[in-house]
């Protein structure tokens, strides 16, 4: 993945010595021994003060002075728990009723905040009241005996897809999107995935079972464990409409086919360029705004911090505008409240592009929700001096706070450098660690890192003792300004009262800043534009990146490089990224592959063209390539095997990711829409760098006992499958369902209905589907029903088994007996485990059938694996 790319200082150094432990030697961890809340043992919360913070928000007066106080109270409180129901979920109305005649009686007695009503309520503003707000903090949720049936519901059902647990305000910027059903989207930060997870129920909730959206999604992240964590939380939606990319968002690959191809190839009636509708640019922020929920925000919060991610939060945004279609819609967000990061980025933004981007007034939509127009003035604060304006920065200091953070975006002239280049030495980052007061006791040893981009460790340090008692402030000049109120400040004329900025104690919620942004005509170079080019040029510029935590969809701390973003975004930008792409791949090739993608192999075209398709399967290193399958034996006896309607195309949706087509494993589906970039992906040459795609629908099984097909159907695919099958396909009572998803594995004369034993017994051997009768008279159409429940199973011999996992298993019974009423008594404790520990599932009775250990529970690691905590990390 990252070949033969040096590590950052930053990284070396953690290699060498271990991260900080915020618990290690702090008088505030809890004993070992500490029981519940650690009450009686010395241990205590996190303190939720920090002077720098307070001095500094006052300061920009983000509330009035009168509201100060409800600010910060509010700011000290731990955060509501909140969640939102998947509405493309077909048990979206039970899970509603559920809510509504359930769990909302039985906990209207939990209340325990006077800042609340009710236990839980849905969100007046959110649409259709499928987002809840619950008067639980996620610590309560875990540790209030009262809420544990509770509690277990939130995590079965955010497990399954049928939920997903997420902070309310973080569910606002996809709203704004206006999202149709034919959109290309893009999420340019996407992990952990909650808000991709919302695009996705968006662009599924009004389409039928299998018909796909033409819409597409396309999440992006920086990090590839983050990407993982992604794909696990997308893989809950069960969609043929996504790709999951791993790029920096500020470099995202621009795929022009003109750019590649002669004339002569070109097909006028395929899409020529990736172009996208819709795009999502909630980028990485310092989120000061998830105080609430991540409570160590408060020690290790600093002014550095927002201003070190200006610069990178700009050249995302502009890289976003130049993917952007025209007309399309674009949503900037963080989750910080800073408006360094927030009004600052917006205005540059509308600087650069001028008349081809509009910022619009949403004020009409979502009436219900309370929030506050953008500033139109505020200050810049660097190390411990308050700044109205670039003038005010001291020289040295120039290329670090940038005439782009204030509101004018004017800059003096000695800040202009020759060639528009200049290596900063002293991140802005670290320029304020001093000012993240309030939280020592004693003395304090600080160090300021000017990191020299040559020497890597050998960059300089200066230690600076703190006192209790006093504010450091870092000193290398004269003229320091440190009182606010005398402080001259410019004011934008540009409509940055159009964003909008939610406080937490308007609602009880998080802080989060949303601008809504419409394209309007192609970018163009103007003179504006040319001046901030000088400005914002520098090649190698280093952020910091927020660590795990601290903010939703924010990538780990780590230095990365941010390039200079091109203005012309059908030219300048991406030449520069194909020629920053192709400088990077080549270092991993031999110089054949080299020359051939370079265009520097004279073959006719054909042949050329032949040669690129051919050497660009498996282009990413670390990544396996994408493969479309085309074995038309294997594609016949599947349909013949499940009888596959004709309607249902197979041929060009189907995608491996082994190019060895004797040993795939997994057949993935993709709707049309991703096809169509998959198709021009590969027409310039593999520059998305694809992690994930598609939804699995075939899966290779390998039963000893063997079967007229090879491949089995994915649960995962199967509601998308259901209303095309035609053979391998069983209706069961209520209680034969009750019992095979109890036992797991049934022996076809123990089926209450001997009949249906019978019809199981004379299928083929192999997988098939069993579908829930009960409430259904037409078997016929039953599979075009929204409201069937299906599952796989494998057909054996003597016995039929079901393939899903426990998770999913629990969820169908509780489904099943909330909807028709039924009573799941538990499972006999005298009938033998049904999972051994090799992984294989056996018999009840011990018989001596084997069982395909690939065909049962899906993914034991998924199975184990408890996330719910990252999840929700928005």
């Amino acid at each position: 993945m990252g070949g033969g790319r040096k590590r950052g200082r930053s990284q070396r150094r953690h290699f060498k010595q271990e991260r900080e432990n915020v618990w290690k030697d702090n008088p505030r961890r809890p004993p070992a021994s500490a029981g519940e809340g650690g009450e009686g043992n010395g241990w205590q919360p996190f303190a939720t003060e920090n002077l720098a913070f307070e001095a500094y928000y006052k300061g920009q007066q983000i509330v009035p002075e009168e509201e100060w106080d409800a600010f910060m109270s509010m700011l000290r409180k731990p955060l509501p728990a909140a969640f939102r129901i998947n509405a493309s979920s077909q048990f979206c109305q039970d899970i509603c009723s559920q809510l509504e005649n359930d769990f909302r009686k039985s906990l209207e007695t939990e209340v325990n905040d006077d800042h609340e009503k009710e236990a839980i309520r849905p969100l007046a503003w959110y649409p259709g009241n499928l987002a809840w707000h619950l008067n639980f903090s996620r610590m309560q949720l875990r540790r209030n005996q009262a809420l544990e049936s509770f509690h277990e519901f939130l995590k079965q059902e955010n497990e399954v897809g049928n939920i997903t647990r997420q902070e309310a305000v973080s569910m606002v910027p996809p709203l704004f999107l206006n999202v149709q059903p034919d959109h290309h989207i893009l999420d340019m930060c996407a992990a952990p995935g909650s808000k991709t997870f919302q695009l996705l129920e968006m662009i599924h909730q009004s389409t039928k079972p299998g018909v796909l959206p033409t819409a597409m999604v396309v999440a992006n992240d920086v990090d590839v464990q983050r990407c993982n964590l992604l794909i696990h939380q997308t893989k809950r939606m069960c969609t043929a409409n996504l790709i999951v990319t791993n790029h920096e968002a500020q470099n995202f690959p621009g795929c022009s086919l003109a750019k590649f191809c002669p004339e002569a190839y070109i097909d006028e009636s395929k899409p020529q360029r990736l172009e996208f509708d819709r795009i999502l640019c909630d980028v990485p922020c310092s989120g000061d705004g998830t105080v609430r929920k991540a409570p160590d925000m408060w020690r290790t919060w600093n002014i550095g911090m927002g201003n070190g991610l200006h610069r990178l939060q700009v050249e995302i945004a502009m890289r976003g505008i130049a993917l952007l279609k025209v007309g399309g819609r674009m949503v900037y967000s963080t989750c910080s409240m800073n408006p360094v990061e927030n009004e600052a980025v917006v205005g540059e933004i509308l600087r650069r592009c001028g008349d081809s981007v509009e910022l619009l007034d949403v004020s009409n939509e979502l009436p219900e929700l309370i929030r506050r127009p953008g500033l139109s003035t505020w200050k810049v604060r660097d190390r411990a001096s308050w700044l109205g304006s670039h003038k005010d920065v001291l020289h040295y200091r120039k290329n670090a706070i940038l005439p782009s953070m204030f509101p004018s975006g004017k800059a003096t002239t000695d800040s202009c450098t020759a060639g528009g280049s200049v290596e900063v030495n002293i991140d802005a980052v670290d320029a304020d660690m001093s000012e993240s007061g309030g939280m020592v006791e004693g003395k304090q040893e600080t160090k300021i890192a000017t990191d020299d981009s040559n020497n890597g460790d050998n960059g300089k340090t200066e230690e600076i003792e703190q006192d209790e008692s006093e504010s450091v402030k870092v000193s290398r000049g004269s003229n320091e300004k440190t009182d606010s109120t005398s402080i001259v400040t410019e004011h934008s004329n540009l409509p940055l009262h159009r964003c909008m900025r939610i406080i937490p104690h308007d609602q009880n919620s998080g802080a989060f800043f949303i601008a809504v942004l419409q394209k309007l005509s192609p970018l163009n170079e103007s003179p504006v534009v040319e001046v901030m080019k000088g400005e914002h040029s520098t090649s190698k510029d280093k952020a910091l990146k927020c660590s795990n935590g601290q903010g939703s969809d924010k990538v780990p701390a780590e230095e990365i490089s941010v390039q200079q973003p091109g203005v012309d975004d059908s030219h300048v930008l991406v030449e520069q990224q194909n020629r920053d792409m192709d400088a990077e791949i080549s270092k991993d090739r031999s110089s054949e592959e080299a020359k051939v993608i370079a265009g520097e192999v004279q073959n006719d075209q054909a042949t050329r063209r032949d040669k690129r398709k051919t050497q660009n399967q498996g282009r990413w290193r670390g990544v396996d390539p994408v493969i479309f399958f085309k074995d038309e034996a294997t594609i016949r006896s599947i349909v013949s095997f499940y009888g596959i309607k004709d309607s249902f195309t197979l041929e060009g949706h189907l995608v491996t990711r082994n190019p060895d087509t004797n040993h795939v494993k997994r057949i993935y589906y993709v709707s049309k829409s991703v096809t169509e970039v998959l198709d021009l992906n590969v027409k310039v040459g593999e520059r998305l760098k694809i992690t994930s795609l598609g939804l699995k629908i075939f899966e290779r099984q390998s039963s000893k006992e063997g079967s007229p097909c090879t491949f089995r159907l994915s649960s995962e695919g199967l509601p998308l499958l259901l209303p095309y099958i035609t053979k391998q396909i069983l209706y069961a009572s209520a209680i034969d369902f009750q019992h095979l998803l109890q036992y797991r594995i049934i022996k076809f004369p123990d089926f209450v209905d001997a009949k249906f034993g019978e019809q199981a017994s004379a299928l083929l051997q192999g997988c098939c589907v069993v579908i829930l009768r009960e409430g259904h008279e037409d078997l016929e159409s039953i599979g075009m029903d929204p409201s069937a429940i299906a599952v796989v199973c494998w057909k054996g011999k003597t016995n039929l088994c079901v393939m899903v996992t426990p998770m999913d298993g629990r969820e169908l019974l509780d489904r099943i007996s909330f909807r028709f009423g039924l009573k799941i008594p538990k499972v006999d404790d005298g009938k033998p485990d049904l999972k051994s520990d090799d992984g294989s599932d056996e018999q009840p009775d011990g018989g001596a059938e084997t069982v395909d250990p690939d065909c049962m529970p899906e993914s034991k690691a998924a199975e184990d694996m408890d996330i719910s905590d990252v999840k929700d990390a928005e």
